[in-house]
């Protein structure tokens, strides 16, 4: 297993419901480990993964197929 954290910026302003049905979506696909919001940048989302399972490409448009504007960032 190869352990990767990859950063995704979401464009626009998201409530606290939001975030947590984005966190719980990223928890049902194989290969997350950890989804989290950084609780000081609260458009910032941080994800741990199995890069042997899952892309980072993936991810992202895991959240953007979600309706979010979203981008990758590199850590």
């Amino acid at each position: 297993m190869q352990l990767t954290d990859v950063l995704i910026h979401l464009d626009q302003n998201i409530n606290e419901t939001e975030k947590e049905n984005i966190i719980e979506q990223l928890r049902a696909v194989e290969g997350v480990i950890a989804p989290r919001f950084n609780k000081e940048r609260e458009h910032l989302l941080l994800v741990s993964y199995n890069s042997d399972t899952i892309s980072s490409l993936n991810l992202l448009n895991e959240v953007k197929d979600k309706g979010y504007k979203a981008q990758l960032v590199g850590l």
